[in-house]
């Protein structure tokens, strides 16, 4: 994750070298080192670099390392002959290489040729079955083609592989919510928080998960992520404090009065109830009589 000193580094780089101020090279390292997405301006400033002979050969054996960044960025930006040309410098100077053959196989992807990206990230993968890129790589092209199964199965396989990828529990858990696969979801959530465990967003989706599925076992478990979002997040999660409110609701309708918990349960919904109100007093008055309303119909119906 990028800290926000990074994020004002790359910023004010970036300002300087779009105004001619130098410092291009040290931009796109930064690019590279903190893993963030600037396509556009990495095509831009790194042609700038490679067309100049003198800019170019100051580099070094650095020379490569950004031809291979152009060459990635030129494919998201669409530019397939400037891709093409970067690849083809690579595979000349490094002919065996292997790496510049996952780039070759990224081209045929993004010129539309799938068959023929799937057969070189296949005869990759048999070379390097632990690859993780050409694993990604699959995925993604899955879902280029709307093959959301296909997405799902290449994802659940890479993870047999690489279980503590909490990005890839992440996004299959996001794939599976998309077809309302909710016990699926649960359990990719579940991936996610036990890797990262402190996170108020992993802690919410679940509660939200949850919530959905339904029924008082998981509506009771809901209630404890929503409240540990809560914590997590110092009371400042609006959609946690409301979540609170309606499983609170929900779990006194489904045990009809027999709950042990109730007046804890009543308890903590009037707590979080004070702390909405707080918040839209604060930041939407104009919407305060909506939730005034909403929340008397749950405690009604509680």
């Amino acid at each position: 994750m990028v800290t926000k000193t990074e994020e004002s580094q790359l910023k004010n780089l970036e300002i300087q070298v779009d105004n001619g101020g130098g410092g291009a090279w040290e931009y796109l390292s930064l690019i590279r080192k903190l893993k963030v997405r600037r396509s556009d301006k990495v095509l831009k400033h790194g042609l700038s670099i490679l067309n100049d002979s003198k800019l170019r050969s100051n580099l070094g054996p650095e020379e490569w390392t950004l031809y291979e960044q152009v060459a990635v960025a030129a494919m998201d930006c669409q530019s397939l002959d400037v891709a093409q040309d970067c690849t083809k410098a690579l595979r000349k100077r490094f002919p065996e290489s292997k790496r510049v053959g996952r780039l070759e196989a990224m081209l045929l992807e993004a010129k539309g040729s799938w068959d023929m990206a799937e057969k070189a990230y296949t005869s990759l993968l048999e070379d390097n079955p632990l690859d993780q890129i050409i694993h990604k790589r699959r995925v993604a092209m899955a879902k280029a083609q709307g093959n959301i199964s296909g997405a799902i199965e290449w994802l659940n396989k890479y993870l047999e592989i690489f279980m503590a990828d909490h990005d890839a529990w992440r996004e299959l858990a996001e794939i599976y919510l998309s077809l309302q696969m909710y016990k699926q979801a649960a359990f990719c959530y579940e991936e996610v928080i036990l890797a990262q465990p402190t996170v108020p967003l992993y802690h919410l989706a679940y509660a939200d998960v949850l919530y959905t599925l339904g029924g008082l076992e998981n509506v009771q478990t809901a209630k404890k992520y929503y409240a540990s979002t809560i914590d997590l997040t110092g009371g400042k999660n609006t959609r946690a404090l409301f979540g609170i409110c309606l499983c609170t609701s929900a779990i006194a309708q489904l045990t009809k009065g027999k709950n042990k918990e109730d007046k804890e349960g009543s308890q903590l919904q009037s707590l979080a109830a004070k702390a909405l109100e707080k918040e839209y007093k604060q930041r939407a008055p104009d919407k305060l009589p909506q939730l005034t309303t909403a929340l008397k119909s749950l405690t009604l119906s509680s």
